[in-house]
C-alpha cells in the first residue's frame, strides 16, 4: 500500500537522488507526504482497491509532468517551471509538449504506468480493529502533514511564513507541487492586480527631473522573446540570420555583453521593467514600473503586444500592461497558429507613431523566437533548410528544429528592422531600444542535447540576449553620449530601468548611475543568475560562461569580488 502511493513521487525523486542533481531532502519528504493517501484505505478496507484507483489515477497523471521533465533535463520539476506552466495557455503548453516529445519517451512512460498498475494489482486490504485503525490513521496523518503543520505554526508567528514553509515541505510530492505552484501563481497574480488597482498607493520616484521636459520625444522599447544573440549574425553567428540589422549596423549601438537574470519571461520582466533585481526580487510589487516612470515624466504610454491574451487580464504580464494609457492586444486566438506573426505589430505601431501626443512612450512586445519555432515565421521565410552553417554536433533528428530556430531569428530580424525603419521615417526626436527577455538553448555545441530553458541546468544561450539601440540624429546631438565605447560592458538586464531612465534624460533620487549601462559612472556589478528565492544558489553568469573577452578580465575579477560581497551582505 505504501509503495503504491510512494511510487508516484518516489520514482522521480529516487532518479533525482541517484543522478546527484539534488540531495536527500526531496526523497525523504516525498516518502513522508505519500503516507497520507493510505488513510482512506485503512478506514475502508472493503473498498480498498476502488479507493486506491480513484486516488492513484490522478496522482499518476500529476506525476507525469515531473517524471517527463526529469527525462528531458535530468532535473527536478522546479517551482519556476510550475510558474511558467500556469502562465502558459493550452496551445502554448501543447507546443512545448510537441517540441520536447521524443519516441524513446513512449516506452519509458508505458513502463512507468505499468509499474503503478502492477503495484495496484498487488494491493490487499488491511483489516484492523476500529481503535487500531484510528490510531494508525492518526500516526500516518502526523507523519505526512500533522507534524510539519504543527511545527511551522509554532515556530513561525507569521502565518504567511508558516504557510510558505509548509508548502516547501509538501512540494516534492505529487500532487502538491502543482497545488503549491497554482497557489503561488494566484498569489503573485493577486499582488499584481492589487498593485494595478491601487497604483496611487505606489509612491512615484522622488524629485524627478527631465532634461527634455516640454520637448517632443518618442521613445520605443521593443521586447523580444526567447532570442539568443549567439544565433544572430549581427553578433558574429556565421549564418545570415539578421541580414537587415547587419545592413543597419552603422546606425546601431550593439551591446555584446548583456545577460538576463532569469530564463523565463514573467520572472525576467518583473526585474527588467521595474526596480526589482536578483537581490530584491519583490520590489516589482512596491516600486514604479518603467511605464509608471514614463507617465510621471509626462509621456503618453502605449503597449502593443503579440503575446497571446485570452482576455485583457488573464496573465500577470497583461496586468502589467494595463498600466499604460492605451493597449493593443493582437493575439486573442485560442491557438498560436501560423497566421499570428509578429509583423502584425507594424500597423498599430504606425498608428501610435501618428498619434498627435507631443511625448510618447511605446512598448512593443513580440512573440519573437518563442517555441514552437516553425510557428514564428511565414512559409516564405523557410530560408535555412539544410546543413550549411550548422555545427557538426547537430544530429539529423535535431536539424529541423535547429533550422526552424534560425528561420525564426531571421524573421524576427525582419520585424525589428522594419520597426526601426518605420520609426526613423517619422524623423523622431528619440530612440528605439530592442532587447530580448531571455535567450534559448537550441542544440548549441557546448551543450548539444539541450533544448529550451532550465534554471536548474543553466547554459549560456539561455541568458545571452541582444541589446540594441537606434538613436535619431537629433537625439544624438542633444545627448552626446559615446555609446560606442560602452558596448562591451558586462551588464545584467535586471538593472535595465536605470539604463532606460539615463537614456531618456531622466533624473530622480532612486536612479543609480552605477547600474546604468550608458553612464560615465557605470560600475561592474555581479551578473547574478538563478532563482532569488534561494539566494545561496545564485551564481555569477561568468561561472557558466568563461567566454568573456580578455580586455574584460580585470572587470570580470571585480565582478566576482562584488558578487561575493553582495551575496554575503544579502545572506
Amino acid at each position: 500500500m505504501f509503495l503504491f502511493f510512494w511510487y508516484f513521487s518516489g520514482v522521480t525523486q529516487l532518479l533525482i537522488l541517484l543522478s546527484d542533481s539534488a540531495g536527500f531532502t526531496g526523497f525523504r519528504q516525498s516518502a513522508l507526504v505519500s503516507t497520507l493517501w493510505m488513510i482512506p484505505l485503512i478506514l475502508f478496507p472493503a473498498r480498498m482497491r476502488w479507493l486506491a484507483a480513484m486516488i492513484g489515477i490522478p496522482l499518476w497523471i500529476c506525476s507525469l509532468a515531473g517524471f517527463g521533465y526529469f527525462l528531458v533535463y535530468g532535473q527536478e520539476f522546479s517551482q519556476s517551471v510550475i510558474f511558467i506552466m500556469f502562465e502558459s495557455n493550452q496551445s502554448e503548453a501543447s507546443e512545448y509538449l510537441m517540441q520536447y516529445f521524443a519516441w524513446w519517451m513512449v516506452p519509458l512512460f508505458i513502463g512507468y504506468g505499468l509499474g503503478a498498475w502492477l503495484l495496484w494489482r498487488k494491493l490487499r486490504p488491511v483489516y484492523l480493529p476500529w481503535p487500531k485503525a484510528i490510531f494508525a490513521c492518526l500516526l500516518l496523518f502526523t507523519l505526512s502533514l500533522g507534524y510539519t503543520v504543527t511545527r511551522q505554526l509554532i515556530i513561525n508567528a507569521d502565518s504567511h511564513r508558516a504557510l510558505d514553509k509548509i508548502e516547501d515541505r509538501l512540494e516534492p510530492a505529487t500532487p502538491w507541487q502543482l497545488i503549491v505552484g497554482y497557489h503561488q501563481y494566484r498569489q503573485q497574480l493577486s499582488n499584481m492586480q492589487a498593485m494595478l488597482k491601487n497604483k496611487n498607493s505606489v509612491a512615484p520616484v522622488k524629485h524627478l527631473s527631465d532634461a527634455r521636459a516640454g520637448l517632443p520625444s518618442t521613445l520605443v522599447l521593443v521586447i523580444g522573446e526567447s532570442t539568443n544573440r549567439q544565433r544572430m549574425s549581427l553578433y558574429g553567428y556565421p549564418r545570415q540570420t539578421t541580414p537587415n540589422l547587419d545592413r543597419l549596423r552603422n546606425q546601431l549601438d550593439v551591446f555584446d555583453n548583456v545577460v538576463t537574470p532569469r530564463p523565463y519571461t514573467i520572472e525576467a520582466l518583473q526585474q527588467i521593467l521595474t526596480f526589482a533585481d536578483q537581490e530584491n526580487p519583490d520590489r516589482y510589487l512596491t516600486t514604479p514600473s518603467v511605464v509608471n516612470l514614463m507617465k510621471q515624466a509626462g509621456y503618453k504610454t502605449f503597449w502593443i503586444t503579440n503575446q497571446q491574451t485570452m482576455t485583457k487580464r488573464n496573465t500577470m504580464l497583461t496586468t502589467l500592461s494595463q498600466e499604460a494609457d492605451k493597449q493593443v492586444y493582437l493575439n486573442n486566438n485560442r491557438e498560436q497558429n501560423a497566421r499570428q506573426y509578429d509583423d502584425d505589430v507594424l500597423k498599430p505601431f504606425d498608428n501610435v507613431l501618428a498619434d498627435p501626443a507631443l511625448r510618447k512612450f511605446v512598448v512593443v512586445h513580440l512573440l519573437g523566437t518563442h517555441m514552437n519555432y516553425q510557428y514564428r515565421y511565414p512559409p516564405e521565410y523557410e530560408f535555412f533548410t539544410d546543413r550549411r552553417g550548422v555545427p557538426p554536433n547537430v544530429t539529423d533528428h535535431q536539424l529541423s528544429t535547429y533550422n526552424s530556430y534560425d528561420n525564426a531569428v531571421r524573421f524576427n530580424d525582419q520585424v525589428v528592422s522594419t520597426l526601426i525603419e518605420h520609426f526613423a521615417a517619422t524623423k523622431p526626436d528619440g530612440f528605439l531600444l530592442y532587447l530580448s527577455d531571455h535567450g534559448e538553448a537550441v542544440f548549441d555545441p557546448d551543450h548539444p542535447d539541450v533544448l529550451g530553458r532550465s534554471e536548474g541546468a543553466p547554459t549560456a544561450p539561455m541568458y545571452t540576449v541582444p541589446f540594441i539601440i537606434w538613436r535619431s540624429p537629433s537625439w544624438k546631438a542633444h545627448q552626446q553620449l559615446d555609446l560606442a565605447s560602452m558596448t562591451s560592458r558586462p551588464y545584467s538586464s535586471a538593472h535595465f530601468i536605470h539604463t532606460w531612465a539615463n537614456l531618456a534624460g531622466l533624473h530622480f533620487d532612486e536612479l543609480d548611475y552605477s547600474k546604468s549601462l550608458v553612464s560615465t559612472q557605470y560600475q561592474v556589478h555581479p551578473l547574478l543568475i538563478g532563482n532569488p528565492e534561494h539566494p545561496k544558489n545564485l551564481i555569477d553568469f561568468s561561472e557558466i560562461s568563461p567566454g568573456l573577452s580578455q580586455p574584460l578580465a580585470r572587470e570580470k575579477e571585480i565582478a566576482k569580488s562584488a558578487r561575493r560581497k553582495t551575496i554575503n551582505s544579502h545572506l
